[in-house]
């Protein structure tokens, strides 16, 4: 009998790391945390695209509207970094009134902003359906697979048609990679705290991600060219892509098998239920200063305070500690009192209308920073108070499938961001920086004790949903197999499950439609 071939050291590691990736497959609280990592990484490589672009396609618009000029002295003011809406600071002699030609990059500019928010926000009541009967891992590859097309397709554009294709191809994977992973946290985490956790991690990533994009941007674009920047984000999202295929392994019969969810409730129902849609109307409501404040402070602070380069690229930046601050704040009272989300969510749409209506007073860059410090620590509050929300109402309401209602969670955000870089310039160009911030705030402020509606939901007690059902207690026969499809839940105890609240009133409309539809 021969011996064994020896076995190489590469081959000996290579073993190694297969049996261990295999233990932790095999463990679902770790595979839980792989999942989890993998969607943080999306949402994090997702924000760094939609940011990273910021200081890179003002100027590399500005460059290409000045080679498609007849005369060889015409200059072009570079825009500066966060502003789509900048330009008329600086602006050289041409052969054509300055103005308009500053006017015309910055329509392209915010045009080129706005595609990806409106591309999503057109896509997303299509791909909620398509992630609930598909379940989580297979969206979530598609939207890694289109986001790094789209980044490819970044690093080589090389005229402005090919940058809104390549943004208008980043909306769709979004569409899919954002709306599927935070449904698939909201499914792999089902009871509280640790979903307010998970989700809150990912929303320190989508943070982060934001936040030092436009630094890694024009750092790279500078020193290595407009490319590197980009293909470093593609190798990541092709990273990300085969880890998922490794730890999820969507294509496998026993995942398919695993995987198989109960219908969904329709997105349309789900836009009818009245807590959601106020909840969506928060989310909105929070997120529209960051939209709109974005393309339009920088060219506010250089006539203002007289803001470098650095100061006007660096605002936002010290904005993300206390975003995580909040995150953990609002993770850590979400923890010892769930029934108050409502009121965190509340308290954060206060913060965010009092941090915009004193953005205008700012005359130093000290104070600004302060205050979009508190318009970020807000937004943390209210997303992070109100994300887990939705699942909850999912769960105690409809049925627990998410795919649908993060996907109204994200329409909510495209709808801010949609407007944000066209409708900002306008309203500040007709009447004013401090009109649009106070305006803003004030509507956050009127918005806060909306959220008093939601009082009760905290209260509401976790039913069984249908998928618990065919899991814990299979039907006998078609007979009851039919039945279990068609009768409402309700508590063990025969109770309604909607408790006394401010919505009784429309309750049996509510309850008609769906009965009827």
């Amino acid at each position: 009998m021969e011996p064994a071939a020896p076995v190489g050291p590469a081959r000996a590691a290579a073993i190694k790391l297969s049996e261990a990736m295999g233990a932790v497959l095999q463990d679902p609280r770790r595979q839980r945390r792989l999942v989890l990592v993998i969607v943080c990484v999306a949402l994090f490589l997702d924000n760094m695209l939609y940011m990273v672009i910021v200081p890179i396609v003002p100027d590399y618009v500005a460059h290409m509207h000045k080679a498609g000029r007849p005369s060889a002295n015409t200059e072009v003011s570079t825009l500066q970094p966060s502003t789509p809406a900048t330009g008329s600071a600086n602006m050289g002699n041409t052969s054509e009134s300055p103005k308009t030609a500053t006017e015309s990059e910055d329509v392209k500019i915010g045009v080129l902003f706005a595609s990806k928010a409106i591309l999503q926000l057109l896509v997303n009541p299509l791909s909620g359906p398509f992630i609930d009967r598909m379940s989580y891992d297979v969206p979530l590859l598609i939207g890694l697979g289109v986001l790094f097309a789209s980044t490819v397709l970044f690093a080589f554009a090389e005229d402005y048609a090919t940058l809104f294709a390549a943004r208008s191809l980043q909306g769709l994977g979004s569409a899919f990679a954002d709306t599927s992973g935070i449904a698939m946290i909201a499914d792999k985490y089902p009871e509280e705290p640790e979903r307010s956790r998970a989700l809150g991690v990912a929303l320190a990533f989508i943070s982060f991600g934001s936040l030092v994009a436009p630094p890694f941007g024009g750092f790279l674009y500078q020193f290595a060219g407009k490319h590197v920047p980009f293909l470093v984000l593609a190798a990541v999202s092709l990273f990300d892509a085969l880890l998922l295929l490794v730890v999820a392994k969507p294509f496998s019969a026993v995942t398919r098998a695993r995987a198989n969810l109960p219908v969904g409730t329709p997105i349309h129902r789900l836009m009818l239920d009245p807590y959601i849609a106020v909840v969506a109307g928060a989310l909105t409501t929070c997120n529209i200063p960051l939209a709109f404040l974005e393309p339009t402070i920088a060219t506010w602070m250089e006539h203002t305070m007289a803001a470098s380069e650095w100061e006007r690229g660096m605002a936002w930046l010290p904005a993300f500690v206390p975003h995580v601050l909040g995150v953990y704040l609002t993770v850590r009272l979400a923890a010892r009192y769930p029934h108050l989300q409502w009121l965190y969510g509340a308290l954060g749409l206060a913060v965010i209308g009092a941090s915009s209506c004193v953005v205008p007073a700012c005359r130093s860059f000290a104070p600004l920073v302060v205050s979009l410090c508190g318009l970020c620590f807000g937004i943390a509050l209210v997303d992070t108070a109100l994300l887990p929300t939705l699942a909850f109402l999912v769960d105690v309401r409809h049925v627990s499938v998410y795919g649908s209602v993060y996907a109204i969670a994200d329409i909510s955000y495209s709808v801010a961001y949609a407007l944000g870089p066209i409708v900002a310039g306008h309203i500040v160009h007709s009447l004013g920086f401090a009109q649009l911030s106070l305006g803003m705030g004030l509507a956050n402020l009127l918005y806060a004790p909306v959220l008093l509606l939601l009082r009760n939901v905290g209260l509401l007690r976790r039913s069984r949903s249908e998928r618990d059902v065919l899991l814990d207690e299979p039907p006998q026969g078609l007979y009851d197999a039919v039945r279990l499809r068609e009768r409402r839940v309700s508590d063990p105890d025969g109770a309604p499950r909607s408790p006394s609240a401010p919505f009784d009133e429309c309750e049996d409309v509510y309850n008609n439609y769906y009965a009827r539809s």
